[in-house]
């Protein structure tokens, strides 16, 4: 039950040290610390969202025809679309690309961070889907870290709502190993609902889980994972994608440099090209 917010105190005693965020941007980052999620607002127009919905469709259906609706299927891949940026649509490369997210992830994850997946995820009227059971987006991993490696950007492209499947939540659970008990979860889980065009920022620590959808459409979103350097990438991203279109900001976070490389001569040649480059 959401508590009034006029009856929440307002005063305090004994406080030595206050949180004092600059900006919107800055209260989403404390958020994420503290609880595990926040909403974070894309920035687009309606146009552009629609756009965005065109674009997803569209991909879906070649997607579908290339690998085969049986295939998929039989995989329990048909309601996600993977590596959605690799499409020839640079919409999805705007969607990791965007200003207010990166400046959210690089206030999470210090320092050099990359793409590490980003997913076109359907979340289907009346039926279970893959993503419906509680989990981490770093799973079977049971410790802690005391700043994030790895961040989970879900772009709504349809509004996010309880009738049809919006994200649950255990909040903090980013801040302890273990999987709490179902009595834990039963009392303290929490469904996210958040318009069209908004960002669900999880630390991939926290147990989320979609909701089961009863409105009868789809729900769509674009999940993005983004990851200190030393994770592997889900799909390898670099050579999928016309990377002289990009600048070097923008191939950097989409793993250019960061490969393993092939020889002790390339690894030499990474070193060179890096900023920052570790001593």
């Amino acid at each position: 039950m959401k508590t009034d917010s006029r009856f929440i105190p307002s005063k305090s005693y004994g406080i030595l040290h206050k949180d004092s965020p600059a900006s919107q941007l800055d209260e989403v980052v404390q958020q994420v610390k503290r609880l595990g999620y926040a909403l974070l607002d894309s920035g687009y127009s309606p146009d552009d969202l629609c756009l965005i919905s065109e674009a997803f469709n569209a991909v879906r259906s070649s997607y579908i025809a290339k690998h085969g609706e049986s295939r998929l299927r039989k995989l329990n891949e048909f309601h996600t679309i993977r590596a959605l940026l690799t499409h020839d649509e640079p919409l999805f490369v705007k969607l990791a690309t965007n200003a207010n997210l990166l400046s959210i992830i690089s206030n999470l994850i210090r320092g050099k961070f990359i793409l590490n997946q980003q997913n076109g995820l359907i979340n289907p009227p009346s039926q279970d889907y893959s993503q419906s059971a509680w989990h981490r987006d770093l799973p079977y991993q049971h410790y802690v870290s005391n700043t994030p490696l790895a961040i989970n950007a879900l772009f709504c492209v349809d509004s996010f709502t309880n009738q049809n499947g919006s994200t649950f939540v255990l909040p903090a659970t980013h801040l302890t190993p273990s999987y709490p008990s179902d009595n834990y979860i039963k009392h303290n889980a929490l469904q996210i609902q958040a318009k069209a065009g908004q960002y669900i920022i999880l630390d991939c620590m926290v147990f989320h889980a979609g909701g089961f959808n009863q409105s009868g459409v789809d729900r769509r979103a674009v999940n993005h994972v983004y990851t200190i350097p030393y994770f592997k990438q889900q799909i390898k991203l670099p050579g999928l994608l016309t990377e002289t279109s990009l600048d070097a900001r923008d191939r950097e976070l989409l793993g250019c440099g960061f490969e393993e490389p092939d020889s002790i001569e390339q690894y030499f040649a990474a070193r060179e090209t890096l900023r920052d480059e570790p001593k």
